[in-house]
């Protein structure tokens, strides 16, 4: 006869006995018969080799041997609970880290809303915000420093897996007090000898600024340059001349700063995405994040009073 193995009905079984002190209370509790818990406790015994009760009367008292051994068994049923508890918090996405990037506006408006929508669904994610230019925040996801990222993408699709939200086109700003600001909106003949304050040279955006303006045949006078929307913005409100930008950091900084922004054709498109590391697979906890960046960034492209959204097929 094979030998019989301890199974989890025994100490079932033997901690409704310890704690009810009565065979036919064990098996009321466990729904069960008074003969199936003696029948296990027995088994019990024999797989021990322990006396493991004191029988008195119509009273089951744990022994010497019982009680050590019912130490051990509660420890035992602690690291169970422990681990239901791990797994209650990996559910929860408890105790996790995420990383997650966006140009310096849109990291301390828009960002940050979708990071607090998350942490109130979320509350034992911790979530770190990285601020930087474009080319820095595409750089930390393709490495995987950061594991997802806000962006408005005006050329090819960085090294990275992307998901599209919607295509705008991009406006064009100006100081609030300028002439042209009189227009509705703003085409490259319009802008004949207007200041330009650019994005750096060789950037997606540039690269297309001027290939419009070029194909218009109308130069482009650069009297300055910067990496962020936010300085372009500033040295526009200053004076400096006009600009090219999305639309969604326009209106953040026309929030902080003295511009006018008007549609611009021939439309320049800029795709707002959600980048996720290339070969970084998307969990729960990536999935839960990016469905609340979606949301806010869907949220805040609608109160916007420019063009209609192009957004991508089903």
């Amino acid at each position: 006869m094979a030998e019989r193995r301890l199974t989890f009905r025994h100490i079932e079984a033997f901690r409704a006995v310890v704690a009810s002190g009565s065979m036919t209370e064990a098996a009321r509790r466990l729904h069960t018969s008074q003969p199936q818990i003696s029948r296990l406790i027995g088994q019990l015994e024999a797989i021990t080799a322990l006396p493991l009760f004191d029988r008195s009367g119509g009273r089951v008292i744990p022994s010497l041997d019982g009680t050590r051994f019912h130490a051990e068994v509660e420890r035992a049923f602690v690291g169970l609970s422990s681990l239901e508890t791990a797994a209650a918090r990996i559910r929860a996405f408890g105790a996790e880290r995420l990383r997650v990037a966006a140009m310096p506006r849109l990291a301390g408006g828009l960002l940050a809303r979708a990071v607090a929508r998350f942490r109130s669904e979320h509350p034992d994610v911790i979530v770190a915000i990285h601020s930087g230019d474009d080319e820095t925040v595409n750089g930390w996801i393709a490495s995987g420093f950061c594991d997802a990222a806000l962006t408005m993408l005006y050329g090819e699709i960085p090294d990275a897996r992307l998901d599209h939200v919607e295509t705008r086109a991009c406006v064009a700003i100006l100081p609030q007090d300028h002439p042209l600001a009189a227009r509705t909106m703003l085409e490259p003949a319009d802008l004949r000898g207007v200041p330009f304050v650019a994005s750096p040279l060789g950037s997606a955006l540039r690269s297309s600024t001027e290939a419009v303006f070029a194909q218009a045949g109308i130069p482009l006078m650069v009297t300055a340059e910067a990496g962020l929307g936010a300085s372009i913005c500033t040295l526009v409100s200053a004076g400096l001349g006009f600009s090219v930008m999305n639309p969604l950091a326009a209106h953040e900084e026309a929030k902080v700063s003295p511009i006018a922004i008007r549609p611009f054709l021939p439309a320049l498109p800029v795709r707002f995405a959600l980048l996720f590391p290339p070969d970084h697979a998307r969990g729960r906890l990536m999935r839960a994040f990016g469905a609340c960046a979606r949301g806010v960034l869907l949220e805040e492209l609608a109160n916007l009073p420019d063009a209609p959204s192009e957004r991508p097929a089903d």
